[in-house]
């Protein structure tokens, strides 16, 4: 909430002075809000659904759901008898929307839907809530491939997961490697090899790609993985222990050692996972804690028996909203894109927990039971994840009033008049001209604020390798979009700050646009690197200021050269992606008529792209599937004939 709207609220106690006259508006409002609601009334339905309250200009100050909306929304008449909060948001609602359904429980998955599209400022709010990678042993193949998967479900094999980040899926995937030897290459790999890779060589992968090993022996490697990813470790270990005493007892020196290190593989697995509950297979532990208004809350995913990691959360919530409220609404939002398993433990028992549960099975399609532990092992893992989410907040306040500090010495040094709450800075990438990117990151209050990021491909011919240019294209984009979208900048879509990396010259290309678009009130500031690169000798530009330093050690500095850094390491990172992505288009794929089944068979006849432009047109009039007409087109496209 704002302080505007802490404005627009009736104060009883002020005198009936002037100020007197500025509460008539706000109560006002508050009327107008009650009679808008009213109006209605008399059409609602007494069934379940969904309300959306909405301001002036269409956006969602709150979405709900009721059991019946008629009774829901009848309260939102009698204005005093509800939190401030709700009276300010009745204050601010111009228009109404519904959806009726045919259950509560429909109306509760709706709600938690349309709450992260719309991000209503009324209502808790999850910001962060990508997608968890999964181990996928993918099917549809003689021999299966072992690898990380994140997004919709969509290839057949069976899936592991979630794990809380990409480092935990990154180091279990490299001891199940070790540990059972699957290959991990895609299949246009698989198919074109002719001899073992690196994988085999460091016994990472049994190389079936050259037959190396037999589709029996490989499913035999490919079962004992499944069953270790679903928490049957020990039955495998015991097995592989008892395989190596008989090789070794057969004097197969050389098999039983690979079955040691196999087992030396598994026993590295089970050393990362720190908590083991028994009894606990499939389950999400969430726990949080609540103090000075806000809220973090703790996911440990098990898996298998298995700890795959946590992750803590912030949602954005109304200060005065109680722990197990903000809770409740969390978890509905964040099963919204993903299944939840079987069983949920929780740190408090949560308003209409049978409701939330039966939601919460209707998407997963299997029973979904949520769980407050009153004792024993569950209850010491609840504890667990309550004192990890009490460290968490601890330390996002520690960060919060450090970050505040930062943002205080920024506008200082670059005389601002309060602290910028949004920041971007800019970088562009290129290597001699090719595929050049700008990049803009973002930074606020809380950090990074990763969501917002930007890349920007660089279009204009002759641009790519102009700094200046490619500066002059960005920043006419990005800022011709903010225009169009957001004329009035009543959203968060504006900077308080702009960070450019670059010198005098780069700060000129960018007033030029600014002034051109007519924007005149965005602060600009170029970071230049000092004398041989040396960071702490910065120096920095400002439109009708002379350049400036900071001290060698200030902590502003280092922050600024934290943002710069993130620009640079965002920038670089853009760019190597889309290189490598070009250097994986095949020239072929530019031939007219030249699908995967003609592609695959022109490598496997010629071995390579190259080979395929530098053989003979009767040379490919010989691959299978390739007629006459299609080998001229080929070798026409190659010699430039035609």
């Amino acid at each position: 909430m704002t302080d505007d709207a802490d404005q627009r609220m009736p104060d009883q106690t002020a005198p009936h002075d002037a100020a007197s006259a500025k509460q008539k508006r706000p109560v006002a409002d508050l009327n107008r809000g009650v009679e808008v609601i009213k109006a209605y009334l008399r059409t609602l339905p007494d069934r379940p659904g969904v309300y959306r309250m909405l301001n002036d200009d269409g956006d969602a100050l709150y979405v709900g759901k009721a059991r019946s909306l008629k009774k829901r929304v009848t309260n939102y008449t009698l204005p005093l008898k509800l939190p401030i909060r709700l009276q300010r948001m009745i204050a601010e609602t111009t228009q109404m929307e519904f959806v009726t359904t045919h259950t509560e429980v429909e109306a509760l998955l709706l709600e938690s839907n349309l709450i992260k599209k719309l991000m209503p400022r009324y209502n808790v709010l999850l910001r962060d809530d990508k997608t968890f990678p999964h181990i996928l042993i993918r099917g549809g193949h003689a021999f299966a491939q072992l690898t990380k998967h994140r997004g919709a479900r969509t290839e057949p094999g069976s899936y592991y997961g979630p794990f809380a980040s990409a480092g935990a899926v990154n180091r279990v995937l490299t001891a199940l490697q070790r540990a059972f030897q699957l290959r991990t290459c895609a299949d246009t790999i698989f198919n074109s090899r002719t001899r073992p890779c690196l994988q085999y060589q460091i016994k990472r992968c049994t190389a079936p790609c050259v037959e190396k090993v037999g589709t029996v022996e490989y499913e035999q490697q490919v079962r004992e993985a499944r069953q270790f990813l679903e928490g049957r470790s020990r039955d495998i270990q015991a097995q592989l222990a008892s395989d190596m005493q008989a090789a070794a007892e057969a004097l197969e020196f050389e098999r039983a050692a690979k079955l040691r290190d196999r087992i030396r593989a598994l026993t590295a697995i089970q050393a990362h996972q720190d908590i083991n509950v028994e009894g606990v297979d499939d389950a999400d532990i969430i726990a949080a804690f609540q103090d000075g208004g806000t809220t973090c809350i703790q996911v440990f995913f098990f898996r298998g028996g298995r700890n795959y990691g946590n992750r803590a959360y912030f949602p954005s919530h109304d200060k005065v909203l109680e722990v197990e409220e903000v809770l409740s609404s969390f978890i509905a939002q964040f099963y919204d894109n993903k299944a939840a398993p079987a069983l949920i433990l929780v740190s408090h028992d949560l308003p209409e927990q049978p409701l939330l549960q039966e939601a919460l099975s209707v998407r997963a399609g299997q029973r979904v039971e949520l769980h407050v532990p009153r004792r024993g092992d569950k209850k010491r893992l609840i504890d667990h994840a309550v004192n990890n989410a009490r460290d968490a907040h601890g330390r996002r306040l520690a960060e919060t009033g450090s970050q505040a500090r930062l943002l205080a010495g920024v506008a200082e040094a670059f005389g601002l008049p309060e602290p910028p709450r949004r920041i971007e800075v800019y970088d562009n990438s290129h290597i001699q001209s090719a595929h050049a990117i700008g990049a803009m990151i973002v930074a606020g209050p809380d950090g990074f604020i990763k969501n917002a990021y930007r890349k920007f491909t660089i279009r204009a011919e002759g641009a790519a390798g102009d700094d200046f240019a490619m500066m002059r294209e960005v920043f006419t984009r990005r800022f011709e979009r903010a225009l169009k979208e957001d004329p009035e900048r009543s959203g968060e879509s504006w900077p308080d700050l702009v960070l450019i990396d670059g010198g005098e010259g780069q700060l000129a290309v960018v007033m030029e646009v600014m002034a051109e678009l007519g924007i005149e009130d965005v602060p600009l500031v170029a970071i230049a690197k000092g004398p041989d690169r040396d960071a702490g000798r910065e120096r920095f530009f400002m439109p009708e200021r002379p350049p400036f330093g900071m001290e060698h050690k200030s902590p502003v500095l280092y922050y600024l050269q934290r943002l710069r850094d993130e620009a640079h390491r965002f920038a670089i990172g853009t760019h190597r992606a889309k290189r490598e992505k070009a250097i994986t288009v095949s020239p072929l794929d530019e031939i007219q008529g030249i699908g995967p089944r003609r592609k695959k068979a022109l490598l496997l006849h010629f071995g390579s792209a190259r080979a395929v432009s530098r053989a003979g047109l009767a040379d490919l009039e010989t691959v299978e599937g390739i007629s006459k007409a299609v080998a001229r087109i080929i070798y026409d496209h190659f010699h430039g004939e035609g």
